[in-house]
């Protein structure tokens, strides 16, 4: 059995932060203003997840007024969410993904970023793609004052499970 889910997640630039798109500090003079480290493209696939299985999004598991949670690393968000999905019996069959970003350019990235998901995952990085686009100068993200992901997710079944 499969079950697919979908997400998309938007953070605006702010000075004085760290970029950090797919487990990856990015070199930029701007980072992504959120609770956690804002981590768009882990936020995106972690809520992915959640849908597939049938849950809320990632703020009811991470509330963001949580002094605990503030400025904590999305690898850990993910791997929480992915704890839940193995819970569930359930694993990765692929991960689709898109950074909209107009800079910095995500290239020399992407390989590294796929690498972060799958290991967070437990899976072949095979079924991780993280693919980048730019707004080509339109709107928020073309004029550079912000960040969004978007992320599809297959889950296969792997184990009999009463709760699904």
């Amino acid at each position: 059995m499969y079950k697919i889910g979908q997400s998309t997640d938007i953070h605006p630039f702010k000075e004085n932060r760290k970029l950090i798109l797919g487990g990856v500090e990015i070199p930029y003079h701007k980072g992504l203003d959120g609770h956690s480290d804002a981590d768009a493209l882990l936020h995106a696939i972690a809520e992915a997840i959640l849908g597939a299985l049938g849950m809320k999004d990632l703020g009811h598991l991470f509330d963001d007024s949580d002094e605990k949670t503030t400025n904590i690393s999305s690898l850990i968000i993910l791997k929480e969410v992915y704890k839940i999905m193995v819970e569930k019996g359930y694993e990765i069959n692929n991960v689709d993904s898109l950074i909209i970003i107009e800079e910095p350019k995500m290239k020399n990235y992407l390989d590294k970023m796929v690498h972060n998901i799958a290991f967070t995952l437990n899976c072949e990085e095979s079924c991780i793609n993280v693919k980048a686009t730019c707004a080509e100068k339109l709107g928020f993200i073309g004029e550079k004052k912000g960040v969004a992901a978007q992320a599809v997710v297959l889950l296969k079944k792997v184990k009999n499970n009463e709760s699904n």
